[in-house]
């Protein structure tokens, strides 16, 4: 089955904002704190700001356009803002 557009552009944003996510927490905050290299978490940090709006950007048609309920706005809301919960929403709803 071919997964509608709107989920698809979704679902990309997803997997990049959970990937900037990961490499801000277990990469560039390390580089930062432990390293002495704040530019690490100036750049990682930037870019997972730009795709955390992205984001949100692309989970407005999925609200507007396909009618998703509150229970999923909360749960994208939670998936957004802990480790790996990208992923775990990903494999749920967007598969």
């Amino acid at each position: 089955m071919e997964l509608h557009p709107i989920i698809r552009r979704f679902r990309t944003v997803a997997i990049a904002e959970g990937i900037s996510f990961l490499l801000l927490l277990f990469i560039a905050m390390p580089l930062k704190y432990f390293m002495d290299m704040p530019m690490a978490v100036k750049v990682v940090g930037w870019a997972h700001g730009l795709l955390f709006v992205l984001y949100w950007v692309a989970a407005i048609p999925l609200f507007t356009q396909l009618k998703w309920d509150a229970e999923r706005i909360i749960g994208l809301g939670l998936a957004s803002i802990l480790p790996f919960g990208t992923f775990v929403m990903e494999r749920k709803w967007l598969r």
